[in-house]
């Protein structure tokens, strides 16, 4: 490849130029691809041939590559032509446990993966190629079904172009790294349990752009499995999908979340929430932007939930104290084809949410909701797994705001399609919230 065949295709890629001029071919290592001879010892050499000599591009050609796991290594990056494959082998004995080196719950979902790097520095993947994980050949709990790829402790990476697809687990798990470029990608991956698209956990510095996602769970989750926060994450430009929800912040949410923008972005067909952000094993959840979102078909537009699960991050460790929730803008929403059980934003007693905007919002549920259904008391649930229909059908066919504090609600255009005999919005327990008109 010339010189500057491959300062262009680095650049599609967001990679470094420096890169650029040292390829690596992996038919020049032996790799096959033809879909069906095993290439992990091939592509591995690649990689280590590419690494020992300071680093440069592993160029995978058009071609069905199949393999196990992939050790990057600093200063790699992998390139992967149009037509390009690699395909994760179905044997999960070509996936060795690579547990990593950061402790924290994510400990108990599994410790394989296609692609792995670890306490690495300037590594990426790109091109317009494809990573197919095969996921649906895999079957059982969480240590039998490999990531796609996951990195843990590394630093400046880039991930641009490529589609991933068919992951047996989470297709994608950025652990406790920092200065993380995601851009232009294709996320389709609804084979099995548990296919998060990009899951973000005790990162900083992340940048995704441009990505079109769908997927089996959450579409993009920000996730804390340690006391280490995620902060400074910006998510924008955007097209997410989801069996679950699309854009969220926990479940895990020990070392909590700061500094984070969503915005720019579209939301379809999505079985749950578009926007959930849950504070439920301890942390601290403050300063979050949410703008500029158009959604179609959701289940509902809007979750908040701060409760109080408590789950250590490691076993035996210490059971964290309620979180908090505070300082949350939501602006310059529209959604259509929203469900009938309408948006919670709820604390719970003493632990109120704080100082939330929710603003221009133009939202058509759809309704169907009786009087009765507005007098129902709404249980708790402390220790639930927070989800946005855990309180059933709310007393508002808008917004149900309880144990909180602090929120403004502004411009707000609620309609159903349906007749619904419950108000558009119901507080209890809230301090500083002004008089609503529908």
């Amino acid at each position: 490849m010339s010189d500057l065949i491959s300062r262009r295709a680095l650049l599609m890629t967001g990679l470094p130029l420096a890169a650029a001029v040292r390829d690596t071919d992996v038919t020049d290592f032996g790799a096959v691809g033809d879909g069906a001879t095993s290439n992990t010892k091939a592509l591995q050499s690649a990689i280590d041939a590419c690494a020992r000599r300071g680093g440069g591009t592993v160029r995978m050609p058009a071609g069905r590559f199949l393999s196990g796991t992939l050790f990057l290594k600093s200063g790699v990056h992998l390139y992967l032509d149009a037509g390009a494959v690699l395909l994760g082998s179905t044997r999960l004995d070509d996936y060795p446990v690579t547990p990593g080196g950061f402790r924290g719950y994510a400990d108990i979902y599994t410790d394989k993966s296609l692609l792995y790097a670890e306490n690495a520095e300037n590594i990426g993947i790109g091109g317009a190629g494809c990573i197919d994980g095969q996921g649906k050949s895999f079957q059982g709990p969480y240590k039998v079904r490999p990531y796609l790829m996951r990195f843990v402790s590394c630093r400046e990476m880039a991930v641009s172009g490529v589609t991933l697809r068919n992951s047996p687990m989470w297709v994608q798990h950025y652990l406790n790294c920092q200065d993380v470029h995601i851009h232009g990608i294709t996320v389709n991956s609804r084979v099995n349990s548990n296919n998060d698209g990009i899951d973000i956990d005790c990162c900083r510095r992340v940048r995704i752009s441009d990505c079109d996602i769908s997927s089996g769970d959450d579409a993009i989750v920000l996730k804390s499995t340690a006391d280490v926060v995620c902060r400074d994450v910006v998510v924008s430009n955007c097209v997410l999908s989801s069996d679950c929800s699309a854009f969220k912040l926990g479940t895990e949410s020990n070392g909590g979340f700061e500094n984070i923008a969503f915005s720019n972005s579209t939301i379809y067909d999505t079985r749950l929430a578009a926007i959930a952000l849950e504070m439920v094993d301890g942390g601290h959840l403050d300063g979050v932007s949410v703008n500029n979102i158009v959604m179609n078909r959701v289940g509902a537009p809007i979750f908040l939930r701060l409760g109080n699960r408590a789950r250590p991050f490691r076993e035996g460790g210490r059971v964290p104290g309620v979180g908090t929730f505070r300082n949350v803008q939501i602006t310059n929403i529209q959604a259509v084809g929203a469900g009938n059980r309408g948006c919670a934003i709820a604390g719970i007693p003493g632990h109120p949410i704080e100082d939330v905007t929710i603003e221009n919002i133009r939202v058509e549920f759809e309704g169907g909701g009786s009087a009765e259904d507005a007098k129902r008391t709404v249980p708790e649930n402390p220790e639930k797994y927070p989800e946005y229909s855990m309180f059933g059908r709310l007393p508002a066919y808008g917004f149900y705001v309880r144990h909180a504090r602090g929120i403004r609600f502004r411009n707000l255009r609620l309609t159903t399609v349906k007749p619904d005999g419950r108000p558009a919005l119901v507080k209890d327990d809230v301090e500083d919230l002004p008089e609503q008109k529908d």
